[in-house]
């Protein structure tokens, strides 16, 4: 069993950045693939950003590329979402998840743990 909490959210104007946490417990953090998603009020909830627990390797959204950063500390089992250049558009409550299976990294179906999100609000 994996359980996340995620933290780091808030308030920032436009063009600003935020770096958000998920910390996890249990002993085998660095087992499972780690996801970023999001969820707009009225949208349904979007992939982000997932590194992979091998040779952690990257994906991320065509809407985030190049101003979004993900990154895993397996020895402090967390892991981290940089986010720079922010748009009113990233407006969003965020959530990390922990999946056991290295395929689909995108897919949120394929995610067997969730935190429970936070909020980051983008002003213009």
């Amino acid at each position: 069993q994996v359980q996340l909490v995620e933290s780091g959210g808030g308030l920032v104007q436009a063009g600003g950045s935020l770096r958000l946490s998920c910390a996890a417990s249990g002993r085998t953090f660095s087992s499972y693939t780690i996801g970023w998603f999001r969820q707009a009020p009225g949208k349904e909830r979007e992939f982000v950003a997932a590194i992979s627990w091998s040779f952690e390797i990257t994906y991320y959204a065509d809407s985030v590329k190049g101003r979004f950063t993900i990154s895993r500390d397996n020895a402090k089992n967390t892991a981290f979402l940089q986010m720079n250049s922010l748009k009113p558009e990233d407006t969003a409550v965020y959530y990390c998840a922990a999946s056991a299976s290295a395929t689909w990294p995108r897919t949120a179906a394929r995610y067997d743990y969730w935190g429970q999100g936070t909020q980051v609000t983008v002003s213009s």
